[in-house]
């Protein structure tokens, strides 16, 4: 298994679009409920960012799901 930065970063936003997707919602009603825009919860989902705890936090709790189940 690759543990490079980037690919950790692109595995969880895998997750975290499959966890979007299974809940019907769009990444605009993700990105509202979790406080932040819609371009930076994409990037998030593409890998393309490195979200802090809080950001996941937030996003967590706008996709309904407990934090062992992302991390």
């Amino acid at each position: 298994m690759d543990t490079t930065p980037e690919n950790i970063q692109k595995q969880f936003g895998s997750e975290l679009k499959q966890r979007r997707e299974a809940a019907k919602l769009t990444q605009a009603d993700v990105a509202e409920k979790a406080g932040v825009s819609v371009n930076y919860y994409a990037r998030i989902e593409r890998g393309e960012e490195n979200p802090t705890l809080e950001k996941i936090q937030g996003i967590k709790k706008a996709l309904g799901i407990k934090s062992k189940t992302i991390l």
